[in-house]
């Protein structure tokens, strides 16, 4: 464990560590992935979802390269006109999860603010390394743009969004949308993102076997996406959204992130060159939070406030 001065956790967090140590280990290696795919598996889709009013629909779409991947719909069962779209994104560093992995903390955006789910099942590395898995979330949203009069959302209102990888890749889309004259987005949401496989800010080192996803975690993350590319000269910025040297003519960003995670400084460049490009993003760095911590601790007063100020800034984007 490394000794090196870092922010404390949240006290309230961190009493909840010990208990997300046993599904998702603070150092992930490669020998672990087969594990993590099967503790961080989405709970049944149908538990999820009761008692809220959504209906939810299967699609196969093709991907990348023309081939299948599946994509499930989300809709408010009272939607009437057209309603604002979300592409969502997962989580689960690249490796692991599937398109309902914390679509429980996006599921108000639906029944409560109205808007169509877009959740994407892109496929994971090692076995799909890049492009596969920017590509399939890519062609999900063209999908989604060119099925909009079908799935009911407004062309003027779609937005993608993820959390940690998911962010990442959502950021990705963002980019390529831009320069592949692709649908135009109203905004990112961009939760603790996974953004630069280079491993050189400062907070990537000031977590080594300490709350989630660490130095090491990370570097196998970006290995299972890149081989040996990760950290070199030829990684694309859809990739690795960090990369990008121009952040002009990119959809308003909410960024967030913990202060006691890897991701902080990556979190604050990337606002930090929206700001600069003339964009507009809205940042915030939650004291002592660690990685993720709205989807393993939701119950704390951190977290709730963490989706509450995301809940707000959705709403504010989405409203005509």
């Amino acid at each position: 464990m490394s000794s090196r001065a870092r922010p404390e956790f949240d006290p309230e967090l961190k009493a909840g560590l010990a208990v997300v140590g046993g599904v998702f280990p603070p150092t992930i290696t490669p020998n672990l992935i087969a594990f993590m795919r099967r503790s961080y598996a989405s709970p049944p889709i149908d538990d999820t979802l009761r008692g809220r009013a959504i209906i939810r629909s299967e699609h196969t779409i093709a991907g990348h390269r023309g081939e299948p991947i599946q994509v499930s719909v989300l809709r408010p069962t009272r939607a009437g006109s057209p309603r604002p779209g979300i592409v969502f994104v997962h989580s689960g560093g690249l490796m692991f999860g599937d398109r309902f992995s914390g679509a429980d903390l996006v599921l108000d955006w639906v029944d409560k603010l109205g808007a169509v789910l877009v959740a994407v099942e892109y496929r994971l590395a090692p076995e799909f390394p890049d492009p596969f898995p920017r590509e399939d979330c890519y062609a999900a949203l063209e999908w989604a743009a060119a099925m909009a009069g079908q799935l009911g959302i407004r062309h003027d209102r779609l937005m993608v969004a993820g959390a940690s990888s998911g962010g990442g890749l959502a950021a990705g889309m963002a980019l390529a949308a831009r320069d592949r004259d692709g649908p135009a987005l109203c905004g990112q949401v961009l939760d603790y993102p996974m953004l630069d496989d280079r491993g050189v800010t400062a907070s990537t080192g000031q977590f080594d076997g300490v709350g989630v996803w660490d130095r090491v975690s990370n570097e196998t993350g970006w290995s299972a996406l890149l081989g040996e590319a990760r950290g070199g000269p030829d990684v694309s910025p859809y990739a690795a959204p960090a990369r990008a040297t121009d952040l002009s003519g990119l959809p308003p960003a909410f960024i967030d992130v913990g202060a006691a995670e890897i991701f902080r400084d990556e979190a604050i460049a990337y606002a930090d060159g929206l700001w600069a490009a003339g964009g507009d993003a809205e940042l915030h760095v939650w004291s002592g939070g660690f990685h993720a911590f709205d989807i393993f601790a939701p119950h704390t007063v951190v977290a709730r406030g963490m989706v509450r100020t995301r809940d707000t800034w959705v709403e504010k984007i989405l409203a005509d």
